[in-house]
Parts: C-alpha cells; sequence; structure tokens
C-alpha cells in the first residue's frame, strides 16, 4: 500500500525530532520501488522523504544510505565536487525497513539539449563522472553491492544478449554484431571502476553552470565505467560529447582504456534488449512493442552507416 504524501510529511516529523512540517509536494518523477515527497519545514528548508513499498527495496535503500555515509567523507574533503543526499534521519515503517529524510539537493535536473561545447557545463559534468570513477572500489565492497571484475561482467553481457536473443525479437544482424564485440576479449580489457549505475537526466543536479549533485546512489557497483557514460554518447548533442570526454580524461588518472567509447555505445544498445527483457519478463506488451519498435530502428540506423562505410572504403 502506497503512502500518501501527507503520511511521509508525518515519518519526516518522526525521523527529525522537532521538525516543523509546513507544506509537502509530490516528487516531479515518481519511483517504482519507493514512496516519495517534498516536505517543506518552517524555515523553507526542503526536504525529501523516502520509504521503500517492497522489502527488496528497502534492502537496496540500506545498502544506498551506507554508501552515502561513506562517500559523504569523499564530499567534505573535496575529492567529489558535487553534493549526495546525507541521510537526516530516519523512521522505522510498521512492516519492517525505514524510511530516510534527507535535505533536497541543490540544482535542477540536467537538460541533455542544452549542453554547449566548452569548459562549462559539458566539462564539468566530465569532471564528475571521472570522479566517481576515481573513488576508492572498497566503499562499494564494504557496504555489500555488487563487485565485478571484467571477465565476469563481460560474461554477465553475454548473458544478457543470449536470453534476448531466445525471445527471437532482436534483429538478427544486431545480435550477429553484438555477439561479434562481446567476443573481442581485446575490448573487455578494462580496469573495474566505482560506477554510479543509474545516470539519468532526473539524477544529475544543475545550477546551469556546474553539477551540483547527484542523485539516486542505489544501483551502484564495481564495474565497466563505459556504463556511466553510455546515455551520454547516445543522447547528449555529438559536439559537447567531445568536451566531457576530453574533461573526463583528464580527470581520470592513468587512465588507459583504449575500448572505453566502444563499450559504452555497446552499452547503450545493450539497454534496449534489458528492456525488452523487462518488459517479457513482466509480461508488459506495451513495452514489449517499444522495444522491438526502438531494436528494429536501431537495425536500421546501424545497417545505414555500415554501407556508407562501405561505399566510402
Amino acid at each position: 500500500m502506497s503512502r500518501s504524501p501527507l503520511a511521509l510529511a508525518a515519518l519526516a516529523t518522526v525521523a527529525i525530532p522537532g521538525f516543523d512540517a509546513c507544506d509537502v509536494r509530490q516528487p516531479a518523477h515518481p519511483n517504482a520501488d519507493f514512496d516519495v515527497a517534498v516536505v517543506i519545514d518552517a524555515a523553507r528548508k526542503r526536504w525529501v522523504v523516502r520509504a521503500p513499498v517492497r522489502p527488496a527495496a528497502g534492502a537496496a535503500l540500506e545498502a544506498e544510505i551506507a554508501l552515502l555515509e561513506a562517500i559523504g567523507v569523499h564530499v567534505d574533503t573535496n575529492h567529489l565536487p558535487f553534493a549526495v543526499p546525507r541521510p537526516a534521519g530516519f523512521a522505522h515503517l510498521p512492516e519492517g525497513g525505514r524510511a530516510v529524510v534527507h535535505a533536497q539537493l541543490v540544482g535542477r535536473p540536467l537538460r541533455l539539449e542544452a549542453l554547449e561545447p566548452g569548459p562549462g557545463l559539458a566539462a564539468s559534468l566530465g569532471r564528475a563522472l571521472a570522479a566517481v570513477h576515481q573513488l576508492p572500489v572498497e566503499l562499494i565492497e564494504g557496504v555489500g553491492l555488487p563487485t565485478y571484475d571484467a571477465a565476469t561482467y563481460r560474461e554477465r553481457r553475454l548473458a544478457e544478449v543470449d536470453e534476448a536473443a531466445r525471445t527471437g525479437k532482436v534483429p538478427p544482424t544486431l545480435l550477429r554484431r553484438w555477439e561479434a564485440q562481446l567476443e573481442d576479449v581485446a575490448m573487455w580489457r578494462f580496469q573495474p571502476t566505482v560506477v554510479h549505475g543509474d545516470l539519468t537526466a532526473e539524477h544529475v543536479l544543475t545550477d546551469g553552470t556546474t553539477i551540483t549533485g547527484l542523485l539516486g546512489w542505489g544501483d551502484a557497483k564495481v564495474a565497466d565505467p563505459a556504463d556511466d557514460l553510455a546515455w551520454l554518447l547516445v543522447a547528449a548533442p555529438q559536439d559537447a560529447v567531445e568536451s566531457i570526454m576530453e574533461a573526463y580524461q583528464l580527470g581520470r588518472t592513468e587512465l588507459t582504456d583504449t575500448h572505453l567509447t566502444d563499450r559504452a555505445l555497446l552499452a547503450g544498445e545493450l539497454a534496449l534488449a534489458r528492456w525488452l527483457l523487462y518488459g517479457v519478463r513482466s509480461g508488459d506488451t506495451e513495452i514489449i512493442a517499444d522495444a522491438v519498435l526502438m531494436l528494429t530502428e536501431l537495425d536500421e540506423h546501424t545497417a545505414a552507416l555500415a554501407a556508407d562505410e562501405a561505399s566510402t572504403a
């Protein structure tokens, strides 16, 4: 049963002694795993309340809370050039688990189409991602979140492609291209890093010139840093991508990953396979149809690119 914004505001008063809730708002973007509300106190400060809606979400929240507490140290020592949610209080829930309250971070969600080349916001985004990937992997290991080596992560990708192939809904030429890239062992020689794991425009906050905060750390892991770059290489303006990657490369010490961009582009494509699998597993025909349409368009696009390359060779 979902909790109303008023019920979440009441949890905030339990989580933070003396908290005086004056107003409550629903978030701009609902979350399937959490009931979320923005509560405004008597000083007009905004607070975010998150309560898990199922036990698995509660367990993930506990790991995220532990990670945020560890990451907070790196924010305080200026090793991260942005803010992260800092848990300020907790309220135990009748069904088990607990809700968490944190101050709302400064900034608005990033608009990818607004990114421009140069030393401004695009470069700030590149530096922010580099800082995430420079975090010590022990942070992830210490709170029990997943840790993968390069070989294991490649095997996970292969398993995803095999499962998608069994649906019979992925164009054969697309499957062959994915399989060829996954069988190229040299492409998968990388140093695993801390990975945010769920970077979207809603999770990246900005004041218009710099990145001010990163939200949504529940899918953090030690894995392929290319995963955090995939959404940008696919969706951001190409000239801005160059500025992002230049700042990113400068922010990474001793980075010699020659196939980073290749794996990032592949990760962006495989996200469509995972969307298809989500639809199949949940029996959602609308999601399946949407995924099939996007996979067909991707297949046509890559075929056109291959034809252009062949004609100019």
